[in-house]
């Protein structure tokens, strides 16, 4: 038995709650997670939506194992010999095995995957196949030599159980049965392994067997493995060896009402509350599993099972190995290697073909201005007319994210989307895809540098020099911006010896004004920084002032001074060698410039130059020697030339000329 039962209201939930399942990208074309089963052999396969639990029959060890969504065994049920058919109640509590070895429909606890109650169907009627309709569960049996239908019936005080209900003698062995909610008093039977098929449907709302419709090799097929009714009752989908596709029949007369297209060998199919048909085949080298849409001949998803066993095929689908979950979000396939081992693979999201979503913006715009972003939504299967996708932009000013409208795609799957960023940087612009029933999610993504806006931002004193440790004040200034109105000055002094440091960070005052004031003691360049914000560029602005030395000097051993030329004048007797001192800001091998000049023929004219070092502490001393001329105006100084003393760590300064004259 194939179909699996649910209640009408639990139906219509899932029919109209599919639409509103989604993923974030489609699935690949092979199973999503894979887990080994305890098991030697499989029968057949149900799966609890209420508890989530996944049942799985194993006529060779006599067990029905239980496991989670995931896989993982969470319960084994022993001692039925031959267990095969599997139907779960309505109400999703009990489980119905058919045990052949045992003569004997079991009911599971499905909340506790434990046996609840053993029904004895007479000794050698081996039952195989069960199906709930008409208020029974319906089961096919082999009985002595032949097979035939019977029916349990649980209503009363004391289970019932007929034999031999279908009086035509059809069958040869055992029939499978399948049933479906929307035609709640049929079940429909096949022959299975035969070649070539007989089917059969059968009204039992009476409470016994009437063949309303027989078919003998309906679709000239051969060895049925699998069968199951549509949601609505009024098909029957076979898997059969061949021919080489899953056909469709008509309970009415059983006359064929189509096809879907899957591979060599048709083993299994299950119908998903919402009409989706998962097809399984036993296929070494081509896909194993195949979804469709509800009456559409091509497949809108294909699974090709991987080779985990040594042989030079793949993994191969189990018999009646294929059992949906009843909101359809996932389809539990069971499958085999070549060294028998199996393994329960579970596909989510199969009914979703995969789509493709690309998205393309110019690699960069100008903030405030229009831009396009364009793409394109292809997909295996058809899209809906008038299909959309969602832009978000996300940037500086939205972080999360923002939905920003939708494009409808064209015929060829193109889209176009017009926006204007607010905020310049880097902005994503994120295309989605929600999907649909058949259709998976898709998302894409494209990256605008947008530009900013520049503004202006000025620093004063640029190119100014001050004397030895002037205080100055320094102010930057800040144009339009968006938010921030933040300005940061750093000062550098020169020299390897002090690295650059922040004076100041702060908003800027209402005329757009941030002062700081320095104490220069050596050549400075100050920036002024403002880091930008979402929409306004970051700015920079330097000025470099200049700051002199501090430098003085003086002349000993004169007899006096006087004034004479508009000038101090020290008068040293001729026999006595002047003593010149010099004091200046000190620096590590730093020197200082002298510079002796006399008067002659009216104008000032060096006589001697010379660099001198100047000690640790900034001082020098030195004597003028020899015999001077007498009546001979001279005069003398000491200056710091920026470079040529050693350092460029201050701005060239000349100290104050000292004047001297020499007589007998």
């Amino acid at each position: 038995m194939r179909i699996r039962t649910l209640p009408a209201a639990t139906a219509l939930a899932v029919l109209f709650s599919s639409a509103a399942l989604a993923v974030t990208s489609a699935a690949p074309a092979l199973a999503d997670s894979s887990t080994v089963l305890p098991v030697a052999s499989t029968g057949d396969v149900v799966v609890d939506g209420v508890h989530q639990r996944v049942f799985i029959s194993d006529p060779t060890s006599g067990k029905v194992v239980a496991t989670d969504y995931s896989g993982t065994v969470v319960g084994t049920v022993d001692s039925l010999p031959g267990v095969r058919g599997l139907e779960l109640s309505a109400d999703s509590g009990t489980l119905y095995a058919a045990v052949e070895g045992a003569d004997a429909i079991v009911a599971i606890d499905t909340a506790t995957a434990t046996e609840a109650h053993r029904y004895p169907t007479g000794d050698g009627s081996r039952p195989e196949y069960p199906a709930l309709a008409g208020g029974k569960l319906w089961f096919g049996y082999r009985g002595s030599g032949s097979g035939n239908i019977g029916s349990l019936d649980l209503s009363g005080t004391d289970p019932v159980v007929a034999l031999h209900q279908d009086t035509t003698r059809t069958w040869n062995d055992a029939p499978i049965l399948g049933s479906s909610t929307g035609a709640p008093g049929t079940i429909v039977a096949g022959a299975p392994g035969q070649s070539p098929v007989e089917l059969a449907v059968y009204d039992v709302s009476s409470g016994s067997a009437t063949r309303t419709a027989y078919a003998w090799d309906p679709g000239s097929s051969s060895n049925l493995s699998d069968l199951a009714v549509t949601p609505d009752g009024k098909d029957v989908v076979t898997a059969s060896g061949a021919p080489y596709k899953h056909e469709v029949f008509k309970l009415s007369d059983l006359s064929e009402d189509g096809s879907y297209n899957t591979e060599p060998y048709p083993n299994a199919v299950d119908i998903a509350p919402n009409g989706a048909v998962a097809a399984g085949t036993f296929s070494w080298y081509e896909p194993d599993v195949h979804i469709f849409e509800p009456g559409v001949s091509d497949s809108v998803r294909q699974y090709d099972f991987p080779n985990t066993g040594g042989g030079s095929g793949a993994d191969t689908l189990a018999p009646s190995g294929l059992a949906w979950a009843p909101d359809a979000s996932k389809l539990f396939a069971v499958s085999y290697n070549s060294a028998n081992v199996y393994s329960l693979r579970v596909l989510d999201d199969p009914t979703k073909a995969d789509t493709t979503l690309t998205a393309t913006a110019p690699a960069t715009a100008p903030r405030a201005k229009s831009l396009t972003v364009t793409g394109k939504l292809t997909s295996t299967t058809a899209l809906p007319s008038g299909t959309k996708v969602s832009v978000t932009r996300t940037d500086d000013e939205s972080y999360a994210g923002k939905e920003i409208g939708t494009a409808t795609i064209g015929a060829d799957g193109s889209y176009t989307f017009a926006d204007t960023p607010p905020a310049g940087g880097k902005v994503t612009y994120t295309v989605s895809y929600a999907g649909d029933d058949y259709h998976a999610a898709a998302t894409a993504q494209s990256t605008v540098d947008v530009t900013r806006t520049a503004t202006t931002l000025t620093l004063g004193n640029n190119g100014k020099v001050y004397a030895y440790n002037t205080a100055v004040k320094f102010t930057a200034h800040l144009g339009t911006t968006f938010k921030n109105r933040t300005v940061a000055i750093y000062a550098d002094p020169y020299g390897k010896d002090k690295p650059e440091k922040l004076l100041k960070s702060g908003p800027v005052d209402s005329s757009g004004n941030l002062s700081v004031t320095v104490s220069l003691t050596r050549d400075t360049k100050l920036t002024a920084k403002f880091t930008g914000d979402t929409r306004y560029a970051p700015a920079t602005a330097t000025a470099t002032v200049g700051a002199q030395v501090k430098v003085s000097s003086a002349l000993s051993g004169y007899y006096k001074t006087k004034t004479a030329w508009n000038q101090t004048y020290r008068y040293f007797h001729k026999s006595k060698d002047p003593v010149y001192d010099t004091t200046m800001t000190p620096y590590p091998g730093r020197k200082y410039k002298v510079e002796l000049q006399r008067y002659y023929q009216g104008t000032w004219r060096t006589t001697h130059t010379e660099y001198l070092t100047l000690g640790s502490s900034g001082k020098d001393t030195l004597e003028l020697t020899g015999t001077p001329p007498t009546g001979i105006r001279f005069r003398i100084r000491s200056s710091y030339i920026d470079t040529t003393s050693g350092d460029n760590v201050n701005s060239t300064t000349h100290g104050t000329w000292k004047y001297l004259t020499f007589t007998n």
